[in-house]
């Protein structure tokens, strides 16, 4: 399988080479590349058999995302409208109130979501933020919904805070190559990323992590962010797969769009090399097809968040999602 050269088609693997495969955590650059450039037919259809290995290929989680503390935010990622650094709409808050985020997080599961995921615009967190973070982590949690947070980076007396607190999944991105990096970001290192990601692990919640598609960076770069992923000392079990939002104001606010076949590809990718992990749509779904999201579907992604609203942008309303489930046969997870 890994070894497969351009236009060439070998057998699908069977689900225990497949979880082996997983388990060794031996992709290699080389490796992934070979299966990303398979013809588009062929890297699919390994996709899909993979996914069904391990999913219900007709059924969708649904994760809502509240900001709960907007902009002010000292780093300066390229991408984001919510930096200090840049010249955006965006105005500075506080954290938001403790009640506000758990009836926010009680219409998320009236509206079918399990799994509500929480943001704020920090560094890192505070000492100060720390006993209200975790007071919201254990009233969300008493609601029956799954519990994500991403609030910049963490140590590791944070991190066992927020895990014995209940958190399930910390999101905390690594955006894409240790190549392209500097290129979106110089207020903290990739190595920074991963030391979160490794606290967040040695914790004892779930990694969530992926990356943003469309940044000006290479095809190799995406392939790289994934083996990167794939290759952590257990690979996340949900990776957010983000399709870049231009904002004005921000330096990525004219980077050209990335076209959806290659967007796909990632996708699939990212099914084969992370086989039992949640594959998200995330960012950028307001401006996909839903042709394009049907392919998303398909190439193994069984994950979106829903509501109008992500972070700062757009996102499909939530008739928009249900009409195209309906469309394709698909029911929430």
């Amino acid at each position: 399988m890994l070894g497969a050269k351009e236009g060439e088609t070998k057998p699908i693997p069977s689900q225990e080479k497949s979880s082996a495969r997983a388990a060794t955590q031996e992709w290699t650059s080389q490796d992934a590349w070979a299966v990303y450039q398979l013809p588009f037919n062929d890297l699919l259809f390994r996709s899909q058999s993979v996914h069904r290995e391990h999913f219900d290929p007709n059924r969708v989680q649904l994760s809502r995302l509240l900001n709960i503390k907007t902009g002010g935010c000292p780093e300066d990622c390229g991408y984001c409208s919510q930096s200090s650094h840049h010249s955006t709409a965006v105005a500075a808050s506080k954290l938001m109130e403790v009640e506000k985020i758990v009836a926010e997080a009680r219409k998320a599961k009236e509206s079918g979501a399990t799994r509500y995921c929480m943001g704020a615009a920090w560094r890192n967190p505070k000492p100060r933020d720390m006993d209200a973070i975790v007071e919201v982590v254990g009233a969300v949690k008493q609601l029956g919904l799954e519990t994500c947070m991403t609030l910049g980076m963490l140590d590791r007396g944070q991190a066992d805070r927020l895990s014995a607190a209940g958190l399930d999944y910390y999101n905390h991105n690594i955006d894409t190559s240790e190549r392209y990096y500097p290129s979106v970001i110089s207020t903290r290192t990739f190595a920074d990323r991963l030391d979160t990601l490794s606290h967040v692990h040695e914790a004892g919640m779930k990694v969530c992590c992926g990356g943003i598609l469309g940044m000006g960076e290479s095809e190799q770069d995406r392939v790289d962010m994934l083996v990167t992923l794939a290759n952590l000392p257990k690979a996340p079990e949900s990776v957010p797969i983000n399709m870049l939002i231009p904002i004005a104001g921000t330096p990525m606010a004219k980077a050209p769009p990335i076209g959806p076949i290659e967007f796909v590809r990632i996708v699939a990718l990212a099914r084969i090399m992370m086989p039992t992990s949640f594959v998200r749509l995330s960012a950028g779904r307001s401006a996909m097809t839903d042709e394009m999201q049907a392919l998303c579907f398909f190439a193994g992604a069984n994950s979106i968040f829903v509501g109008d609203t992500l972070l700062t942008a757009g996102n499909p309303q939530d008739e928009t999602d249900r009409k195209l489930f309906r469309r394709l046969g698909l029911e929430a997870l």
